[in-house]
C-alpha cells in the first residue's frame, strides 16, 4: 500500500512517499481504505518526536496521522455492528506503520464511528481528533449553561469546534480572533469577540464585566498570559502541555486526547452533532498525499483556518 512515511526526525521535508505491507485486522479490528486524511499540529510535533518518552526511539518508517474517513474493506473476528464497505471516520494513534497517512489503517472497532450524512470525506476527516479534543476540553472544563467561556485560537479547527459546542450547550462564549476572522468567529456562534493578540486576558475581562470567564480553552497555547481572564476559582484547560501554576484558585486540566477514555461514545456524538447542524466541518484545501510535506510547512506558518486533507485516490 501507498503511504506518506518519514525515515528520520526532521522537517517536513523528512515526510516521503513509500511503500508498505497492507496491514490485516485481528479480532475486535476493521481495516478502513483510507480516503481522506486530514493534516494536524499534532502530526508535526510526531514528524519531530515531540511526544517521545525519554530515551524513547521511534519506530521507523514511521507514518503520521491521527484523523481519517474511509470505507472499511476487512472485518476482523468478533466485530459487531460494523461491516464491508461502511463509510467511516476513524481516530488514529500513530506508533510506527501505523498511522492515517496510509492507504489502509487497522483499528479497534472502537476508533471508528459512521461519516455523518451528507458529509464528504475528507469534511469527516477534520471531526475525530479535532472534536474529541474539543468535546475532551469541555468535560474538563465541566461548566454548567449559563456560565462563560473564553477561548484562544477560536478561528482555528479545534478552536471552532469549541465555540459551537459550548454555544449548544449553553455557555456564553467570548472568544477571540484576529480582524480577518472576527466575521468566521461570529458565525461559529461566539457571543463576544476580542482582539486577538497580547491584550486578550483583559479584553475577555471587560467583556465579562471585569469578573472573568469561568472557564478558559486556551487553543492558542498563551499559558501565563491568559490566566488573568479566568475568574477566581476558575478553570483552564490547555492543549499543549504546560506545567505552569495559574494561582488564584484556578483548577488546570491538560487536553490529552490520547488519554480520551470516551472515543466510541465522543465518536457518536461528534457524528450526531454534524447530522444536526451543530457542527460544521471546515476543510481549507484538499492535496494528493505527496503533497504532505508542503501541508506541513504552510501549518507550521500559520493562518490556516480549518484542515488541510490529503486525499488518497480510490
Amino acid at each position: 500500500m501507498k503511504a506518506i512515511a518519514l525515515h528520520r526526525l526532521g522537517g517536513p521535508e523528512v515526510l516521503e512517499p513509500v511503500e508498505l505491507p497492507a496491514p490485516r485486522p485481528g479480532s475486535g479490528e476493521v481495516r478502513v481504505r483510507v480516503r481522506a486524511a486530514a493534516v494536524n499540529a499534532a502530526d508535526t510535533g510526531v514528524r519531530i518526536g515531540m511526544f517521545l518518552a525519554p530515551g524513547e526511539e521511534p519506530e521507523f518508517p514511521l507514518v503520521p496521522g491521527m484523523e481519517a474517513a474511509g470505507v472499511i474493506d476487512e472485518v476482523g473476528q468478533g466485530v459487531t455492528g460494523l461491516r464491508v464497505g461502511d463509510a467511516v471516520m476513524a481516530f488514529v494513534m500513530p506508533k510506527g506503520a501505523h498511522g492515517a497517512y496510509a492507504e489502509q489503517v487497522v483499528l479497534s472497532e472502537d476508533a471508528v464511528a459512521a461519516v455523518p450524512k451528507g458529509t464528504d470525506f475528507p469534511a469527516a476527516a477534520t471531526l475525530p481528533m479535532n472534536g474529541l479534543t474539543a468535546l475532551m476540553a469541555l468535560d474538563q472544563l465541566a461548566l454548567a449553561p449559563g456560565q462563560t467561556l473564553g477561548v484562544t485560537g477560536a478561528a482555528g479547527a479545534v478552536g471552532g469546534y469549541l465555540v459551537q459546542l459550548a454555544v449548544a450547550a449553553g455557555l456564553r462564549v467570548v472568544a477571540d480572533a484576529s480582524a480577518a476572522d472576527t466575521a468566521l468567529v461570529r458565525e461559529l456562534g461566539a457571543h463576544d469577540v476580542v482582539p486577538r493578540g497580547a491584550g486578550v486576558a483583559e479584553a475577555m475581562r471587560r467583556a465579562t464585566g471585569g469578573e472573568g470567564v469561568d472557564g478558559l480553552a486556551d487553543c492558542a497555547a498563551q499559558n501565563e498570559q491568559v490566566v488573568p481572564a479566568v475568574r477566581d476559582g476558575g478553570a483552564m484547560a490547555t492543549l499543549r502541555y504546560w506545567d505552569g501554576q495559574p494561582g488564584r484558585g484556578i483548577a488546570l486540566h491538560t487536553v490529552m486526547v490520547s488519554a480520551y477514555g470516551a472515543v466510541p461514545a465522543g465518536l457518536e456524538a461528534l457524528r450526531t452533532y454534524t447530522e444536526r447542524g451543530v457542527l460544521t466541518p471546515r476543510v481549507a484545501r484538499t492535496l494528493a498525499p505527496e503533497d504532505a510535506a508542503f501541508a506541513h510547512r504552510r501549518l507550521e506558518a500559520g493562518g490556516v483556518r480549518g484542515r488541510m486533507v490529503l486525499v488518497f485516490e480510490d
